[in-house]
């Protein structure tokens, strides 16, 4: 499935000027805000404001807000939820809702009277609930017009009160003791807005802290952990500080023996009194009422059943047990290597109890993909304390399939798609994959062809690929032991793939060998040392091969992906990932994302002679590549988000290969829904080169040929606000570009220099809609050049060669999944 979509834009203008008026309409009838609904004494909270909070968060204080205005469109003073609300309420009628319910209660319990079969009643009585449930929800929630829009919000003094005292203690849990919360309000006919005035004052710090901690163990232990501690002398006072202090202590504990633990036992005095505007904090340990002492737990056994889920199975007899590195392993039938579970189990006996080792074994067992879930439960019984680990494992054999059908240039095209996953398939905890594809797809007349409409493409391959749930390498045992921590993963991979088109058939058969680890999973790594291609084209048509020399002649080699090749590589990978990134659900914490690439393409021709691959009649490539892509996520305020992007790659070949240059696929390029927006996938640049196409009837560049370039520069700035419901909103400006090394004859200003590069970077911006579904985010965005560098100086910027609106029709208009970055 394609994940962008470019079209004229003229027919959207229509649509949305169909849409203008819809909305219009919708304001008229509404009365914009629905004061109209509102009864005599009654105001409509229309907005609420926190003024001076200079230290204090404002989004922290809004989360006191007990009423909230109704939802709105922004700008427009339109409230769609409130009048989808009324209309339902219209239909909405409680007495015949309860007459109803009565009518099914007589009616069921006329049938269940009759009924003889004990089955039959029981139905019955089903049939009756689910009725009734349903009428009760409609009595609770209104009927679904009046669950999908919301009731009017009419302001209450008295939810106000609550707001403003809830807002003075959450002042004085920051330190700001003798601050204070005002009221107020404004009135607008029938709107009030809600002011609430922050009178912080001086804040109070912490002068001293001190321990009162009987257990000598402990006492070190929190003593030698005094680096890491959150709240410090010096600080303001902060109670949620202490809090996570609290939560800091339990967790260093329980990391070290302290099995039963818990922040409950971790106090703290506060005296406020000492001075002025300063505080002494006096933490204490309290030992444990019932035992009198905090006890440390050390491991006496490790016991792993590897089949929980079976249970006590008499047919099966008694499980069978056997022991590996002092873990006792068992089993009804023996499944895995136990030397490879080994190394993901890390609790042992005689070890000290641990919190975080407990967690990374249930972390890693879980991320071999062979278990439905990993419980560990501690016995304490008897006077010995023994780790039980139950695993439940996943079903050996999985397959899925999807058939569809894809409808492109108009032409209907269907598809499958199967994949078999084999687990534990030679008992080491393997993962065997097999994946294949067929379909037909519409495809456009290649460029500069006439007289010739979209025709079918078939497309067929498959995948196989086996990983290996550790490194496979000759390593020392006990270094694959301490890997363990690492999720290590061996993954050998190869695949087929078949294209039939008009123009050509291309095959492409690939294998490669990659090594993936995971660090603290924020830091992940892969590294390919083998990855092998083997392309060759067939059958093609005259017509493609002029369209492919008219190509070489205007720098672009599209023609070597259609020449048998030989293209191995080696690259190696890390992705740096802070605070999730990507997972939009906390939308309180900033979060960042960097990816580090680099790859060399036909290194083993360095140290060995390419005859072996040119006297088979096969081109190769020697080539170096590096990209780096850095992405940053802003929470501005509890709607709103600042998100940005800086996307950097230099591809170079070198070496005596024909022609000096890079397999296709391995040029950069720019444009498309995630990149630059306002230009069509792959169509940007290279430089300041005009596209070397014929322009429209309007003038405008007609920008029918990909542009491959060899560095790459882009860089994206959004601003995305949630708008109502799952619908949000985005503002974005991009800029970018692709260059050649070198210039040539047929493609001037195409190279990238020094001193005039800036000069060359399109900038586009534009404006977009987000449908937020959880499970899936379809996104729609228009972009406009706003600096084209193709065209002649003078004539670059927005309005300079055009009108505005003219350029504004001639936007692109994209449809992504997901979001751009």
């Amino acid at each position: 499935m394609k994940s962008f979509l470019a079209i004229n834009t003229v027919p959207i203008y229509r649509i949305l000027k169909s849409i203008s008026l819809t909305l219009l309409t919708g304001l008229l009838l509404s009365s914009c805000l629905g004061t109209r609904y509102l009864d005599e004494g009654e105001y409509l909270l229309y907005k609420q404001n926190i003024k001076k909070a200079n230290k204090v968060n404002e989004d922290d204080l809004s989360d006191f807000y007990r009423q909230e205005p109704n939802r709105k469109f922004p700008v427009i003073p339109f409230t769609p939820f409130v009048w989808i609300y009324h209309i339902g309420q219209d239909f909405y009628d409680e007495e015949e809702l309860r007459e109803d319910k009565q009518d099914v209660i007589d009616k069921y319990n006329t049938k269940i009277e009759k009924a003889e079969k004990e089955k039959k009643i029981q139905r019955l009585e089903k049939k009756k609930e689910k009725k009734t449930n349903k009428i009760d929800r409609k009595l609770e929630e209104g009927n679904l017009l009046m669950r999908w829009g919301e009731p009017l919000s009419i302001y209450d003094s008295s939810q106000a009160e609550i707001t403003r005292q809830q807002m003075e203690n959450y002042l004085h849990t920051k330190g700001y003791f003798n601050g204070s919360v005002d009221h107020g309000t404004t009135l607008e006919g029938r709107k009030i807005t809600s002011n609430y005035t922050i009178n912080e004052r001086l804040p109070y710090s912490i002068d001293t802290i001190t321990y009162l901690i009987q257990d000598s163990v402990i006492r070190r232990l929190i003593h030698e952990s005094f680096d890491e501690r959150l709240v410090r002398e010096g600080q303001v006072y902060d109670q949620e500080k202490l809090s996570q202090e609290r939560e800091r202590i339990e967790t260093l504990l329980r990391n070290n023996g302290f099995y039963d633990f818990s922040r409950q036992y971790v106090e703290y005095e506060v005296d406020s009194t000492i001075s002025e505007r300063e505080v002494r904090i006096n933490t204490l340990i309290r030992e444990p009422a019932k035992r009198g002492y905090h006890k440390r737990f050390k491991i006496d056994s490790v016991i792993f059943v590897t089949d929980s889920d079976i249970g006590t199975d008499r047919t099966l007899g008694l499980r069978k047990s056997s022991e590996h590195n002092n873990i006792v392993y068992r089993y009804y039938e023996y499944q895995y290597y136990k030397k490879i579970l080994d190394r993901r189990i890390f609790i042992y006996p005689d070890s000290l109890y641990s919190l975080e080792e407990s967690l990374q074994t249930q972390r890693q067992l879980s991320n071999l993909d062979v278990f439905k879930f990993i419980n560990i439960n501690y016995d304490t019984t008897g006077n010995h304390f023994v780790a039980r680990v139950y695993a439940s494992p996943l079903k050996k054999y999985q397959t899925s399939n999807e058939v569809g059908l894809n409808v492109s240039q108009g032409l209907p095209g269907p598809f499958i798609n199967s994949s078999l996953k084999i687990r534990n398939v030679f008992g080491g905890l393997e993962i065997m994959e097999l994946n294949a594809r067929a379909g037909i797809e519409g495809v456009p007349p290649p460029s500069g062809t006439e007289g010739q409409g979209a025709y079918r493409s078939v497309d067929a391959g498959g995948n196989l690929s086996v990983t290996f749930p550790q490194f496979i390498f000759p390593l020392p045992e006990e270094w694959k032991s301490h890997f363990g921590v690492l999720n290590p993963r061996t993954r050998l991979q190869t695949g087929y793939n078949y294209t039939d088109r008009q123009e050509y058939v291309r095959t492409n058969f690939n294998t490669s060998l990659s090594y993936t680890w995971q660090k603290q999973q924020k830091i992940s790594y892969t590294f390919t040392p083998v990855d092998i291609n083997l392309i060759d084209s067939r059958n093609i048509s005259d017509a493609f091969q002029n369209i492919l020399d008219t190509q070489d002649s205007l720098g672009i080699p599209l023609s070597r992906s259609f020449e048998p090749s030989f293209v191995s590589s080696i690259n190696f990978s890390t992705i740096f990932n802070f605070n999730n990134y990507g997972n939009y659900a906390d939308r309180k914490n900033s979060a960042s994302y960097l990816k580090l690439y680099l790859e060399s393409g036909g290194t083993i021709f360095n140290f060995i002679n390419p005859d072996i691959v040119t006297d088979r009649g096969l081109e190769y490539f020697k080539y170096v590549k590096v990209n780096t892509d850095y992405r940053k996520y802003i929470p501005i305020s509890r709607t709103s988000d600042l998100a940005y992007r800086l996307n950097i790659g230099v591809a170079v070949p070198y070496g005596d290969t024909t022609g000096n240059v890079l397999p296709y696929e391995k040029y950069f390029f720019a444009g498309g829904s995630n990149s630059i927006r306002a230009w069509r996938p792959r169509r940007l640049g290279p430089g300041g080169s005009p596209p070397q196409t014929p322009v429209d009837e309007d003038g405008y560049f007609v920008y029918n040929n990909e542009q491959p370039g060899e560095i790459l520069l882009e860089a994206s700035v959004e601003l995305r606000r949630e708008l109502f419901g799952f619908v949000s909103g985005a503002f974005f400006i991009d800029a970018g570009n692709v260059w050649l090394f070198y210039e040539t004859q047929s493609r001037p200003a195409a190279n990238f220099e020094l001193d005039s590069f800036y000069k060359q970077i399109a900038v586009g911006s534009g404006l977009g809609l987000r449908l937020d579904f959880s499970f899936l985010i379809i996104r729609f965005d228009y972009g406009v050049k706003m600096y084209d560098p193709a065209r002649d100086a003078g004539q670059r910027w927005i309005g300079q060669k055009f009108d505005v609106w003219d350029e504004v029709s001639h936007g692109v208009f994209n449809i992504g999944i997901g979001y751009p970055f």
